[in-house]
């Protein structure tokens, strides 16, 4: 688990892909940190070391096998809880598998915003509204669905919807999908949101 402390009423619950803890997710809390930002960023698939990327069919068998939406988003809404007392703002923020988690806990009360970097696994979960402002950002293209049909099924109220150039897993440096513009315009419109 990352946790950074700096003395701030708000936190960001940040929720890593199907890999683990990985370098992407320990420099994307720090800089969030740097932004004077309480950061915690639970191990869901508790292993000491996360999955490499050339091991994604291992690292995605182990998420749904081993881990699921399930136990996610109840261990979130455990934190959830222990923190909504010690805090003015709590956001959630979420990649890929993650992001799903983070949409599904979007209707819990204590929750101030959302933001779900390429979470395709909510087409799964369309019925759900969010009770709080959610921000999605999505790739120009997925493998596993169409973006336009799932964009089109989430213009509901609460949900602000971007796509940018590039694949999923843009915003990851050490993704070979990685697009620094697209990286760079998400993190300053998640950094205006949770601001």
């Amino acid at each position: 688990m990352i946790q950074i402390h700096n003395d701030s009423r708000t936190l960001v619950l940040v929720i890593h892909e199907i890999y683990g803890i990985n370098q992407h997710m320990h420099d994307f809390c720090k800089l969030l940190s740097d932004h004077s930002l309480d950061v915690i960023c639970p191990n869901l698939v508790e292993r000491d070391t996360p999955f490499d990327y050339s091991q994604e069919e291992a690292a995605y068998r182990n998420f749904m096998e081993n881990v699921g939406f399930g136990y996610a988003t109840q261990k979130i809404k455990d934190i959830l809880s222990d923190s909504k007392d010690k805090y003015e703002k709590i956001y959630i923020i979420g990649f890929s598998v993650g992001a799903t988690v983070a949409w599904l806990c979007s209707e819990d009360d204590c929750v101030t915003g959302v933001v779900g970097y390429y979470g395709s696994r909510i087409r799964n979960y369309v019925d759900l509204t969010p009770q709080c402002p959610t921000i999605l950002f999505f790739p120009q293209e997925e493998q596993s669905f169409d973006v336009e049909d799932l964009i089109s099924t989430l213009d509901k109220k609460n949900i602000e919807i971007h796509k940018f150039n590039g694949k999923h897993g843009f915003s990851d440096p050490y993704s070979p999908n990685y697009n620094g513009e697209s990286a760079e315009k998400a993190f300053s419109k998640m950094v205006r949101f949770i601001r």
